[in-house]
């Protein structure tokens, strides 16, 4: 047997993916002859010894004669032609054969001939691009071209209606977008080279993004520049929308607009619905949002509160009425109304902001100044001086990093009792998420971390109880009694969830195997199993009233006998509380106690038990209509 020592055996380069478009070229050459194309330079370039390459956009002035001086076709007005130049981007626009190979072997500026057998132009079989049956394709033919420019283009619209030469780079990457106010110098010229008249003629321009104040091929091709950016756009006809810079664009095929994008000042419809709007007044230090506060911090701002009156009547203003100091908080936690932390988000450090906030996200669920209406849209000017993100565990020990995470768990404890559930399941959700990087070094890191895993996820399920989700807090309970299936603590929250949930035999299973885990658990699975009982037996009194008399009907008749008295009772049933407070008190010293979870809807809880009857009386297959 042969031995290949290490280094002797050949290495065969992996072969090159390719595209469907290069293999499509690879198969159209292949059909090239010898002599089919032949280039004579009729005019030297001058521009260097650089020539186009895929992804150049390339604009030339093509006349096409046949061998004995007819013209053909042309582009230039002297021949017939409309005057402009053509535009095409190499490797991406719809090219002849000759030109897809004689384009890349000429300078700026330079004029030369190309004569082409049929093969190699319009009378290529499937040929990519279409002429008038008039044309003669299956002659040989010169065709005459300037290359007038060529230059790396960013093709912003499939059909090469708008693109865009950058002249100068950019000094930052965020771009505008709609509603942003953009203003930019900017000049147009035809495609045939000639001058048009804008409406702001020597001024900047100043619009709002998405407004259709501009054309909105310009408006495509600036939505890709940033601040500080030179560039042209090349626009079509197709995107040669009416607006008010252009008074009149009839009979134009595409117009080159120079731009210089000076300023834009952000303005971002947060929510979707254009009813919490942030105008960004001054901007701050850094890059958006790299530089935002977008995870909990300590911040710092200065706002003045106003009502969206014609007084613009001011209601609080931190200069004036914190004697001069400015408002501290965290957040994450609630502190301030849901829509001013929002936005605060979405602010970089020396930011001014006016932020036009609707009641919902303002005071009418928060406590609300004395002299803020109920309802009332408010405005709030906010400029953000600073923040303090939370500390990076990165490089902490495990010590310190449990110490953290006790802190966390604390605000996240306080934000529960609050009833503030989302915000406190945000906070032990952190922690959770920051776990999977911890690594603990023995036996006794390695007990705490899973012990203090397994009690976020429960303060996680009770967090998820409190909102409503029963499904989601029986899903976090698992995580924990997939690691540990004898969790009392994880089967007691499950099993409240299930009997939330309307399944009575799953909660009851989870409370029984408690007792038999743990005899110290016995009062409070005993005070579950009653209380199941009694929403049992509740659950299916109410069942039995509304469905009395649904088997007595014939096939076909609906029983209609205790609807009223269903809208009466589910209106009085939404009073009731479904755990008392002595039951709902929370086995987990580690879990915050709060008020009861908020429940199932009366009819859902009702369906769910009037399918349960069904099933004890034995009729699995009724369908409720």
């Amino acid at each position: 047997m042969a031995v290949v020592k290490d280094g002797e055996q050949d290495f065969k380069p992996n072969k090159k993916k390719t595209t469907p478009e290069e293999d499509e070229l690879d198969k159209r050459r292949k059909k090239m002859v010898p002599g089919g194309l032949m280039k004579a330079v009729i005019r030297p370039g001058a521009g260097g010894d650089v020539m186009p390459s895929d992804g150049d956009q390339v604009i030339y002035h093509l006349t096409i004669r046949t061998l004995d001086g007819v013209v053909v076709q042309s582009t230039r007005s002297e021949f017939g032609g409309k005057g402009t130049p053509i535009r095409q981007v190499m490797g991406k626009s719809k090219m002849i054969l000759g030109l897809i190979e004689g384009l890349p072997t000429m300078l700026k500026g330079e004029v030369a001939v190309l004569k082409m057998k049929p093969e190699l132009h319009y009378g290529e079989d499937d040929c990519p691009v279409s002429v008038p049956d008039s044309f003669p394709k299956d002659a040989e033919l010169n065709f005459e071209i300037e290359l007038i420019e060529f230059a790396k283009i960013k093709v912003i619209t499939d059909d090469f209606g708008v693109m865009k030469k950058v002249i100068k780079e950019a000094q930052s990457w965020e771009n505008p977008r709609d509603l942003y106010e953009v203003k930019a110098r900017v000049s147009a010229k035809s495609g045939d080279g000639q001058s048009l008249t804008l409406h702001t003629t020597g001024e900047p321009i100043v619009f709002t993004f998405g407004k259709s104040e501009v054309p909105k091929g310009l408006e495509m091709g600036i939505g890709t520049m940033s601040r500080g950016e030179k560039a042209v756009i090349y626009v079509t006809s197709q995107y040669l929308s009416q607006s008010p810079l252009i008074p009149s664009t009839g009979g134009v095929e595409e117009v080159h607009f120079e731009v210089e994008l000076i300023h834009f000042i952000q303005v971002r419809d947060v929510l979707g619905d254009g009813r919490l709007i942030k105008r960004r007044v001054k901007d701050g230090k850094g890059e958006f949002p790299m530089d935002c506060p977008l995870q909990d911090s300590r911040l710092r701002v200065h706002y003045k509160g106003m009502l969206i009156n014609e007084e613009k009547t001011v209601f609080y203003d931190t200069r004036v009425d914190n004697n001069g100091q400015p408002l501290e908080f965290s957040s994450g936690e609630g502190a301030v109304p849901e829509g001013f932390e929002m936005c605060v988000r979405l602010m970089l450090p020396e930011e001014t902001s006016l932020v036009t906030c609707p009641p919902d996200y303002a005071y009418d669920k928060f406590t609300r100044p004395a002299n803020v209406p109920e309802g009332a849209y408010v405005q709030w000017e906010i400029e953000l001086l600073g923040f303090e993100m939370e500390k990076d565990w990165t490089g902490m020990n495990f010590r310190a990093i449990m110490d953290d995470v006790e802190k966390t768990k604390g605000t996240g404890n306080r934000l529960f009792k609050e009833g503030k559930y989302a915000l406190a399941k945000a906070k032990y959700d952190k922690i959770l998420r920051e776990f999977n990087h911890v690594n603990p070094q023995d036996d006794e890191e390695g007990k705490e971390f899973a012990s203090t895993r397994s009690l976020l996820n429960l303060n996680v399920a009770a967090c998820y109880l409190k909102m409503g989700d029963c499904r989601k807090s029986i899903e976090t309970c698992n995580k924990v009694l997939d690691a540990n299936p004898v969790h009392v603590k994880a089967l007691y929250r499950r099993g409240m969830a299930y009997m939330e949930a309307g399944d009575y035999d799953e909660a009851r299973a989870d409370f029984n195997k408690m007792m038999t885990i743990d005899k110290s658990s016995e009062a409070n699975a005993k005070a579950a199993l009653l209380k199941l009982k009694q929403t049992e037996q509740e659950v299916e009194k109410k069942a039995r009233k509304q469905f009395k008399g649904l088997f007595d009907k014939k096939p076909g008749e609906i029983s209609e006998v205790g609807l009223d008295d269903k809208i009466s009772e589910n209106n009085n049933d939404a009073q009731e509380p479904l755990v008392s407070s002595q039951e709902e008190k929370d086995i987990d010293e580690d879990a915050p106690p709060g008020p009861p979870p908020a429940r199932m809807g009366s009819f859902s809880r009702l369906l769910t038990g009037g399918m349960n009857l069904f099933k004890s009386l034995g009729v699995n297959r009724c369908s409720i209509l």
